[in-house]
Order: C-alpha cells, then structure tokens, then sequence
C-alpha cells in the first residue's frame, strides 16, 4: 500500500509562528487553501482510494479540497489529531522560549516521554496516530489512500512505519502542505518522498 501523508495548509498562526496543538481549531488562511488546491492538483493523478483527517479545522479544510478533486470518499480520523501542546497552545515560539526554558532544554534532549506542560508526549501521539494508520492498512492492502494531519501526527507515523527512533523524529520536517510518501510492504516499509513541497513553487 501507498500512503500519502500530507500536512494542512497554512493558518495565521503558521505565519505569526504559534504553537497549535490539538486545542487549537484555526481555519487555513487564504494561502492555505490556496496551497490546497495544489495539493489536490497534484494527488488527482496517484488514483488514491479514499482520504483520511485529523478533526481540527485547518486539516478538514486542506482534506475537503483534496476529496472532492479526486473525487474520494473523506473520513474523519480523531487519532490523527496534533499533539496535544497543553499549556503552550497558541504562544509564540519565543514566548514558550522564555516561560518554559526548563521544558524546552528537556524537550530538546529528544525524549519521547517527555510531556508537554499540561499535553501529551510524542509517545502517547505515536501510540493513538499508528493504530488509526493499522486500521487503514488494513481497509487498502494494494490501494493508495492519503492522510491529512499534521506536523507532529505525520512525523511520529514516519518514524513508526520506517522503525526510527523517536528520539531522532526532531530531526525532521514537515512543512505546511507537504508531501510524504511510505510504501508498506510485508518485506519492510520504505519513504519514498519526505516533505516535497515542489508542488507549491
């Protein structure tokens, strides 16, 4: 099976850099959605099964846009929600700096048990997002369905499928209205596209 797991479009909180975990509901801006137009331009050609969404509004924004174009059934998928970010919801990336600098050095360190002050750690999202992704795995053994979520969702499903550590998912990226691709397979998973966004240039 092919997964397309896609990040949403831009917000105003993307471009004012805040934090938006899965408390924050922020639409797409109008770049969003004109970033999910390409998208859907792009994935109208991977003849796709079916599309799958985190809740929050700025994935179901992008996801909407992506179904209809290729003509696709859309199911809502609350375990692809974000992380949980608690207390650090819509700050800034240099207000949770300077209020929680202790949080952040341990954050930095990489481990995958370590909460976000009233949230989630990566380890309780890997958890919830993989057996969501099982359950699709399940429904398109040799078909190809799309995911649309978000930065940390899609990065901890990578890790999973490609058996990296989560103590290296900080090193990588996603970027709003990216694209990944991973191959499942019984031999062994494979990522074949990680955050393209040449669709968008």
């Amino acid at each position: 099976m092919r997964l397309f797991l896609v990040r949403h479009g831009e917000t105003a909180w993307n471009r004012d850099k805040r934090i938006q975990g899965a408390r924050s509901n922020t639409p797409l801006n109008q770049s969003g959605f004109e970033q999910a137009d390409r998208l859907a331009n792009l994935l109208r050609q991977e003849g796709l099964d079916a599309a799958y969404s985190s809740p929050l509004k700025r994935a179901m924004d992008t996801a909407q846009v992506i179904a209809k174009e290729c003509r696709i059934p859309l199911s809502v998928v609350p375990e692809f929600r974000e992380i949980d970010a608690g207390e650090l919801d819509g700050l800034t990336t240099r207000e949770m700096g300077s209020r929680y600098a202790t949080f952040w050095e341990d954050w930095s360190q990489g481990d995958p048990s370590t909460r976000l002050p009233s949230g989630e750690s990566l380890e309780e999202l890997q958890n919830r997002a993989w057996w969501a992704v099982e359950r699709i795995l399940e429904r398109h053994v040799d078909g190809a369905a799309v995911m649309v979520a978000h930065m940390f969702t899609n990065m901890v499903v990578i890790a999973k499928a490609i058996d990296l550590d989560l103590r290296h998912v900080l090193h990588l990226r996603q970027d709003t209205a990216a694209v990944n691709i991973v191959e499942f397979s019984t031999q062994r998973n494979v990522l074949t596209l990680l955050n393209d966004t040449c669709h968008l240039s």
